[in-house]
């Protein structure tokens, strides 16, 4: 069924999951977690913006003085916006709002946040968030205010000297950006935990729903991707609140593990895609299987040559698909999947075009030009590579 983004959004919000109880009688339940992937550009941070926009319209319609009050906790690139880095002063400004004030100030969780970071990246890289200091009237006494509108980062040394103020990657910057709002989830499941709201810390979350996390892994290797996946489901599944959650991704690597961990929960997975005509499908993965981005690779790159839409990200594709399988099957390079052009040669002309179209060497504002040669040669891969008449759709 084809869908706009608000049609997808609303699929999302009226997720129902049937299950069977003690009584072996089935009942519909609210889905506390669904997992999404897709591939980047398909429009899942719009469809976070949408998401948000269909809980503002429920809350305007029902007259609500404060729609939208901390309803909805969202991570994604309009997240990222918050922050800033300056070049000149090497320094991440941010753009307080009442998430970043309440998680560094009120809540003094500037060392989970270093700690955090630091695991994901470098045990040295030290962020300082900027402090200032207030007279205390009373007393005399100097009290320290965390002031988060800008982090400066160090390498600490392990004595008392550091170096100073360092420039930092993007992603390194991503992955600071994203312990704040881990920090910020952990404690709020914490706070929503409470049941009583009376003897919670804080009130402010008490009518949160709904929290979308749109990839948050874009800068992490393997190992850290993995671990990311399993903290995160561990905090997600120590929820004992109403509050639900979307995950949505463009990597295989995270989709399965998560997967994985949500096993035992009560959640739901897609595949969510855009199709040439604007619209979008949400395909629910009813099987217990973790995902196999391999077939959906192989899927892209056919439907491609059956509408005649080649580009040069599909031939990226199918060597992603070779360097996997070769790797799975203790080939030492992945040409040697490629069919035969003479008894013991492989096909050279194939592999320099793999090479050309899934690698450039050259700037971003060069790119490499199919002609028609190129796009018959995946067509005549994918169909006489031998390993592809074992893939089972």
């Amino acid at each position: 069924m084809n869908l706009n983004l608000k049609e997808v959004a609303e699929t999302l919000k009226n997720a129902k999951h049937i299950y069977n109880v003690k009584s072996e009688e089935k009942m519909e339940v609210e889905v506390p977690v669904q997992l999404i992937y897709a591939f980047n550009g398909t429009g899942k941070t719009r469809l976070s913006r949408h998401f948000k926009d269909l809980l503002l319209q429920e809350v305007v319609e029902e007259d609500v003085e404060e729609p939208l009050k901390d309803r909805f906790l969202y991570y994604n690139a309009f997240t990222e916006d918050l922050f800033f880095w300056d070049n000149i002063n090497k320094k991440l400004n941010i753009h307080p709002n009442r998430f970043t004030k309440w998680i560094i100030e009120e809540e003094g969780q500037d060392a989970n946040i270093t700690s955090f970071f630091q695991y994901y990246t470098n045990s040295k890289l030290t962020p300082y968030f900027n402090e200032e200091y207030a007279k205390d009237v009373g007393n005399g006494n100097s009290i320290k205010i965390l002031a988060n509108s800008e982090v400066t980062f160090s390498i600490d040394t392990g004595d008392e000297n550091k170096t100073n103020t360092v420039k930092i990657s993007k992603g390194e910057e991503s992955c600071f950006i994203w312990s704040i709002f881990y920090s910020l989830l952990n404690q709020i499941i914490e706070v929503l935990n409470v049941p009583e709201r009376a003897e919670r810390s804080t009130g402010r979350f008490d009518d949160l729903e709904y929290v979308f996390i749109d990839d948050p892994v874009s800068s992490l290797d393997e190992n850290h991707l993995i671990e990311l996946a399993v903290n995160l489901a561990k905090i997600i599944k120590k929820s004992k609140s109403e509050v639900k959650f979307i995950i949505t991704t463009h990597n295989p690597l995270f989709y399965n593990v998560l997967h994985n961990e949500f096993k035992d929960c009560k959640y739901k997975k897609y595949l969510f895609n855009k199709l040439d005509d604007g619209t979008y499908q949400l395909h629910n993965q009813n099987d217990d299987a973790p995902f196999s981005y391999h077939l959906l690779l192989k899927k892209e790159i056919e439907n491609a040559i059956k509408t005649g839409t080649i580009s040069k990200y599909h031939f990226n594709f199918l060597r992603n698909i070779l360097e996997k399988t070769s790797t799975f099957l203790g080939y030492k390079n992945w040409s040697e999947l490629l069919p035969e052009k003479t008894p013991g040669e492989r096909d050279s002309y194939s592999t320099r075009i793999l090479n050309l179209s899934s690698h450039s060497k050259h700037t971003t504002e060069e790119y490499y030009i199919l002609n028609e040669g190129h796009k018959r040669n995946l067509e005549y891969l994918m169909k006489e590579i031998e390993i592809f008449k074992l893939f089972k759709d």
